[in-house]
């Protein structure tokens, strides 16, 4: 709730280094500053100067719900941000308000409904089935995310894009260039420059197209005049890189089921229990390090009894956000009961991650096929033997080493 009255001076600044986590830790200084306050000023570790911090589940949905704070505004500004390449690029959806950016959004829309979802679940089934066939044919041990985690997410994601099948290792690779907060600004720079001239090309020939794909959705809406080709082009590389989230997603949910039996054996053996412990291990997994976007507020806004001046940066974290324990009673626990559970893992607002429902359907094809086709799966190397990825602004394993 806000008023326009000023109760509380602005916090200090505190340094935030967007800290390189391994396993599912939840980040130590953003608990610090969830304890310091419900808002707070952090300097991450690029860019210039500082920014608000919103960690309070009612604040986070008041945020990316207001429309005086913008994501528009953040063009152009060397906003202090967590890795030195991570800059919105102008027409991008995640950095346009409204109305451009229903607009936006809109021209993909029919890819993302229930019907849209579904029509890709059966080709989905089939292709997962053959990845475990082929892992179970060569029998254990196995890297999880080599012969599961990552191939079927990009299979999946570029199904739906309507990327042919020889590119796709190749837009995997510059999603990983561009996700990465430890590579230098050149290699991330220049792998979005590639994947940018790639689907320019690839929407321009589909301009004609009629398919139910995403670039097909793009080029025909091109074609009516619905958006411009800047616009496609940076629509479809915000839809391709949220792609790669599913992978490190699923594979922190399956590391902590895999690490502990109690639970892998109550979703092994109640399938009707998964689909909400989906949901608590959607709230409860560290999606990210640090931060995503940013917003401006293009006014003053007092939140809290702070006063947010016209033209400062705030940051919200949806991390802290699905840790608020008037929300989420002892939210540091795991618990498959939990009713209800509102949490804000695709999002809120009009930025919510237009892809949340197809992430959320390829979960459930994972763990019903992982516990329902080998339920004996188990790690089979220690839980701190584990690598994770290091420099990912998506957090998540690199290897998930596992036998049957």
């Amino acid at each position: 709730m806000t008023t326009n009255e000023e109760t509380t001076a602005a916090p200090l600044v505190r340094h935030w280094p967007a800290l390189d986590l391994a396993g599912v830790d939840f980040d130590p200084i953003l608990s610090e500053l969830m304890r310091e306050g419900p808002i707070n000023r952090v300097q991450l570790p690029h860019g210039e100067g500082w920014a608000w911090l919103v960690t309070r589940y009612e604040d986070v949905r008041l945020v990316t719900d207001d429309p005086r704070f913008s994501r528009a505004e953040v063009i152009g500004r060397r906003i202090t941000r967590p890795a030195p390449h991570f800059v919105p690029q102008p027409g991008a959806m995640n950095v346009v308000d409204e109305p451009d950016h229903a607009r936006l959004r809109g021209a993909v829309n029919a890819a993302f409904t229930t019907r849209g979802v579904e029509r890709l679940r059966a080709n989905a089934e089939r292709t997962l089935d053959r990845m475990v066939d082929a892992m179970l044919r060569d029998g254990p041990p196995a890297d999880l995310i080599d012969r599961v985690l990552a191939p079927f997410p990009i299979t999946v994601i570029c199904e739906l894009m309507g990327i042919p099948d020889g590119d796709r290792d190749t837009l995997r690779t510059w999603t990983q260039a561009i996700l990465s907060s430890s590579r230098e600004a050149e290699v991330g720079g220049r792998a979005e420059r590639d994947m940018e001239t790639y689907f320019t090309k690839l929407i321009a020939e589909r301009r004609g197209a009629t398919g139910e794909d995403v670039t097909s959705l793009l080029g025909a809406a091109v074609g009516r005049g619905d958006i411009t080709e800047e616009e496609a082009t940076a629509l479809a590389r915000a839809i391709q890189l949220g792609g790669e989230a599913v992978t490190n997603n699923t594979g922190q949910m399956l590391y902590i089921l895999l690490t502990r039996p109690a639970l892998f054996d109550r979703l092994r053996d109640d399938p009707e229990l998964r689909p909400r412990a989906l949901d608590e291990l959607l709230r409860y997994i560290p999606h990210r390090n640090a931060v995503g976007l940013s917003r401006v507020a293009i006014e003053d806004v007092v939140l809290k009894g702070v006063r947010i001046r016209q033209g400062e940066p705030v940051y919200v974290s949806y991390l802290a956000a699905n840790r608020d324990p008037d929300v989420f009673p002892d939210p540091d626990r795991i618990d498959f009961e939990r009713d209800p559970n509102p949490h804000l893992a695709f999002g809120h607002g009009p930025h919510s991650c237009v892809g949340g429902m197809l992430a959320r359907m390829e979960q459930e094809l994972i763990v019903n096929t992982l516990f329902d086709r080998i339920p004996t799966l188990r790690l089979s190397v220690s839980a701190d033997e584990v690598p994770w990825r290091r420099g990912a602004l998506i957090r998540g394993p690199e290897a998930l080493p596992v036998t049957w």
